[in-house]
């Protein structure tokens, strides 16, 4: 994490990518164990931390650079652990968990390619 204001949106950045990295490992363990009995999917909550951060700025200040990043942060937990419409107590819904992980690698490709092209505007501005 850098400590200067300037690359706010790039810390912003590396967080989201950090939940997205966890978030497809998750999805890929819940894959892995869909025939598991008794397995419970997991999930990764981050974009709730992220917008109750966001929120916190108000209408007058914007600015990423004034998020706590502290307060970003993903939390692993157990989805619909009292929930299963299968016999075996497993409630992993194949097809779902493949279209979220394929969601959720778009979307690390795209954080990722938004990180690059940040450092790419600062190696920009340095270098004029």
């Amino acid at each position: 994490m850098l400590n200067s204001g300037v690359y706010g949106y790039i810390n912003i950045l590396d967080k989201a990518i950090d939940a997205s990295w966890v978030r497809n490992t998750v999805l890929n363990n819940n894959l892995a164990n869909a025939t598991t009995p008794g397995f419970k999917r997991q999930e990764v909550r981050f974009e709730s931390s992220l917008e109750t951060e966001l929120k916190k700025l108000g209408s007058v200040d914007k600015r990423v650079t004034n998020v706590n990043l502290a307060n970003l942060a993903y939390q692993t937990y157990t989805d619909l652990s009292n929930y299963s419409y299968r016999l075996d107590g497993n409630n992993v819904d194949e097809a779902a968990e493949q279209a979220e992980l394929a969601s959720n690698q778009i979307k690390y490709q795209a954080l990722v390619r938004a990180l690059n092209s940040e450092f790419n505007r600062l190696k920009t501005a340095m270098t004029t």
